[in-house]
C-alpha cells in the first residue's frame, strides 16, 4: 500500500519503509532532536546532500568523446605542433620534478 502526501506547492511525497541497522537508527533520532525537525526531514537532507555531491550525468557522452577524438585528430594538421622529439618521462621522474617545484616555494625560492 502506497500512502501519497502533499506538501508545498504541489510537491508530493511518497510513503517508504526503511530497514535501519540500529546505530544508523539512533542517528537519525539524535540528528533530528538536535535540527528539531523529523527523523524523515534527516533522511531527505541526507539525500539531497549526496544527489549533490555525486558526479554529474554527461549527458550526450558518445557526441563529446567524438568531439574529443575529433579535436585529437586535428591536432595532426598542425605540423608546428609535431616538431621535435616527444616528452618522455617515467612516473619517478614527474614526481622528482614536482616535489623540486614545491620544496623551492618552501624555501622562499
Amino acid at each position: 500500500m502506497m500512502m501519497y502526501m502533499e506538501v508545498r506547492m504541489g510537491d508530493v511525497m511518497v510513503r517508504k519503509q526503511i530497514y535501519l541497522p540500529r546505530q544508523q537508527n539512533q542517528l537519525v533520532k539524535r540528528l533530528a532532536k538536535q535540527r528539531g525537525v523529523s527523523e524523515a526531514e534527516v533522511i531527505r537532507q541526507a539525500l539531497k546532500r549526496e544527489a549533490e555531491m555525486s558526479a554529474p550525468v554527461v549527458r550526450d557522452s558518445k557526441r563529446a568523446l567524438d568531439e574529443i577524438i575529433a579535436f585529437a585528430r586535428s591536432l595532426r594538421e598542425h605540423s608546428e605542433l609535431m616538431q621535435g622529439e616527444p616528452i618522455r618521462w617515467n612516473r619517478q621522474e614527474l614526481y622528482e620534478e614536482r616535489e623540486s617545484r614545491w620544496f623551492e616555494k618552501d624555501e622562499g625560492g
